[in-house]
């Protein structure tokens, strides 16, 4: 948890105004989505209040997508990435697929004891970075998402209470360390992916030359 942290801190210094823009971006863009699918907007009702959740819900789905583009260029190459690196990999009606499947599951799991939803939730934690990097199908990225994370779902636990508590401090001062503590736990969150990518591919070449 704290090498992930420190990785983003590292990463985000290295080209710091790039970093806040994208923050700037992303909160520019989920600020309209609010304010357009806000129930007091009187100005959108009945079927055209569908058709609007609906497409914000899209274009969150794309907003995520780009995001993680970002991180992945960033950790493999922070001196090159570029904005135009967020259209990268936009495999949009796989992400969709994966998010509902990985969800179905996770609810599941928390009707039936809570801690099988935590678990499930850990388990698929990358399923949508694995559509991203590696365009795979949402079966074939869930599976993958439980196969890299066998044996570090607390680890990533941790993780995720880590950045959620990175976020309100961030919160708390007065929104403005949003724009470091948010890009710090999307790198950190990108760079714990790349590493658990690395080991699961470690033992599957270790496993096929025994």
């Amino acid at each position: 948890v704290f090498e992930a942290i420190t990785f983003g801190w590292r990463t985000f210094t290295k080209r710091p105004w790039f970093f806040i823009g994208i923050v700037v971006a992303m909160f520019a863009a989920f600020g309209i989505l609010s304010s357009v699918t806000d129930p007091k907007n009187s100005s959108i009702e009945g079927v055209m209040s569908f058709f609007v959740t609906v497409a914000a819900a899209a274009l969150g789905v794309m907003i995520e997508m780009m995001l993680i583009n970002l991180a992945l260029k960033s950790h493999d190459s922070v001196d090159t990435v570029r904005f135009s690196d967020a259209w990268a990999k936009l495999p949009f009606w796989k992400c969709v697929g994966v998010k509902i499947l990985a969800a179905i599951i996770v609810i599941i799991g928390l009707i039936l004891l809570i801690v099988p939803g935590i678990i499930a939730a850990m388990m698929f934690l990358f399923s949508n970075y694995l559509v991203v990097d590696r365009n795979l199908g949402p079966i074939e990225a869930l599976k993958e998402s439980a196969r890299i994370t066998k044996g570090h779902k607390w680890q990533l636990l941790l993780l995720v209470l880590a950045v959620a508590g990175l976020n309100i401090l961030g919160a708390l001062a007065l929104f403005i360390g949003l724009l470091v503590t948010v890009p710090i736990s999307i790198l950190a969150m990108a760079h714990v992916y790349r590493t658990l990518e690395h080991k699961a591919g470690e033992m599957v070449a270790t496993n096929t030359v025994v």
